[in-house]
């Protein structure tokens, strides 16, 4: 984690490094590289924030509340009031048949 940090500090100052010298050698005629990526970058911020919220869709829209009918509640409440306090073991719907063929003791492995 320290050395994606420290790797991420270091790229970050050397982009600001380069930009300081860019715009030392060429003056403002350097941030003109800069426009195409900037309207890139609000043309997507745009898209994915403000626009769906006007279509009615994405993540900016807000979420409308339904009330659930009278039916519903009572579903809800039935179910509410049957589940008591959870048991230790849990109940199978499956049990264990004893066999009929009996036990013996000559056929129980020796090894045990």
């Amino acid at each position: 984690m320290i050395r994606h940090a420290l790797i991420f500090w270091i790229t970050t100052a050397l982009a600001v490094w380069g930009l300081v010298v860019d715009l030392m050698v060429r003056g403002i005629a350097a941030l003109s590289f800069f426009i195409f990526p900037l309207v890139l970058l609000a043309l997507l911020y745009y898209a994915y924030k403000v626009a769906p919220g006007r279509m009615g869709g994405g993540p900016g829209r807000p979420r409308t509340k339904i009330k659930p009918s009278a039916k519903t509640m009572s579903k809800v409440a039935g179910i509410r009031k049957t589940q008591g306090v959870p048991s230790k073991r849990k109940s199978y719907p499956f049990q264990v048949i004893e066999g009929s063929k009996g036990k013996n003791d000559d056929q129980l492995p020796k090894y045990h």
